[in-house]
């Protein structure tokens, strides 16, 4: 399959951040059209707004009803709401949220029916997004629930990079409790897969991360790293796959230990977020694994602070794009694989007739 027929749908976000602004900008290069076919998903409106504010050359849309309406090689648009959406830069509000809920209810719909490819979702806000149709921590709780709760795997990668979290978006007081030696090793397994089937990773290395400092120091600072995580690690060896753990994750990253396996395992969100933003900010992208569709996002937040300003910086999302093409193209490929191996599998055998 060519990259320029692979269908990125590109939800806005919250209208009133950088999301649009870093979408302009992706896309104003020509290049990225000789890629894939993208469709942004939000609000007129919002849009023309903010290519006023951008300063940028070479941006322009087609606007369409539908995803089979998109033209190769030109950005596409579908309007997800009726209302105009007046843009107040750098707040979150009510109609932000409600513009931005939308934009994603309608890409996902579209995902779910096959019409586009790869999801790409600029930042929403969590907080003003809440409604009774979004009771969700963030996108990825949101899509796994969409998914028919998949287990889901908060995936940040880069060519540096790969690591995930076994807790998502809740409080540090609540994540002692949260993790168990079942969920830990699902985690292991979910990346494990995804190594293999979304990154062609033939025998991936896994770390995993200690939850205490110093992994709990053999109980002295904590008994969870060797009652409930080296279990996990345990459990994962004998199923096959290489984890090595638990490691002090100060140490960890301080040594550069991290470059010597394929994938990182880290107890909670600013574990492995801290570590991931400072070696690879900008050049990562933030992919919800185990899901059976394919999102990605950029690694950052909705820029309230330098919204309208040009400041936003674009590299991510265009990563996440490029990201999402290569693992849709990788689990294609793989799916081709296993068909081609079935088939041979299922054809008749014939008996060897040494007179033939």
């Amino acid at each position: 399959m060519l990259s320029r027929g692979i269908k990125i749908g590109i939800t806005q976000g919250d209208p009133n951040g950088i999301g649009y602004e870093v979408i302009i900008k992706t896309l104003a290069d020509d290049r990225m059209l000789e890629l894939c076919t993208p469709i942004i998903y939000g609000s007129t409106s919002a849009l023309k707004q903010h290519v006023d504010q951008v300063e940028t050359e070479g941006f322009s849309f087609n606007t369409i009803s539908e995803t089979k309406e998109a033209i190769e090689n030109s950005t596409n648009f579908i309007n997800c709401s009726e209302e105009d959406f007046k843009v107040e830069l750098g707040t979150g509000t009510k109609k932000s949220g409600e513009s931005a809920f939308l934009a994603l209810q309608k890409a996902v719909i579209d995902l779910k029916n096959g019409e586009i490819d790869v999801l790409v979702t600029a930042p929403i806000n969590k907080d003003n997004i809440q409604s009774e149709k979004f009771t969700f921590p963030g996108h990825t709780e949101y899509l796994a629930d969409q998914d028919g709760d998949n287990e889901s795997l908060m995936f940040m990668v880069s060519d540096k990079l790969k690591i995930s979290v076994v807790t998502g978006h809740i409080p540090l007081s609540e994540i002692s409790q949260a993790i168990s030696t079942e969920l830990i090793l699902n985690k292991i397994v979910s990346m494990e897969k995804s190594l293999k089937l979304d990154f062609s990773i033939r025998k991936p290395k896994i770390a995993v991360l200690g939850l205490n400092p110093h992994a709990g120091d053999n109980g002295l600072l904590g008994k969870e790293d060797q009652e409930i995580i080296l279990p996990a690690i345990a459990q994962a060896k004998e199923k096959g796959i290489l984890a090595y753990g638990p490691f002090s994750a100060d140490g960890f990253f301080g040594s550069g230990a991290y470059t010597k396996y394929d994938g990182v395992t880290a107890m909670y969100h600013d574990q492995g977020l801290i570590p991931f933003k400072t070696i690879a900010f900008g050049e990562g992208t933030n992919f919800t694994a185990g899901l059976s569709f394919v999102r990605t996002s950029p690694d950052h937040g909705t820029g309230f602070d330098i919204a309208g300003q040009n400041k936003a910086d674009e590299s991510s999302l265009r990563q996440a794009i490029y990201t999402g093409i290569d693992i849709f193209k990788n689990r294609t490929m793989n799916d081709n694989l296993l068909s081609d191996q079935l088939k041979i599998k299922a054809a008749p055998k014939r008996n060897y007739n040494p007179r033939e």
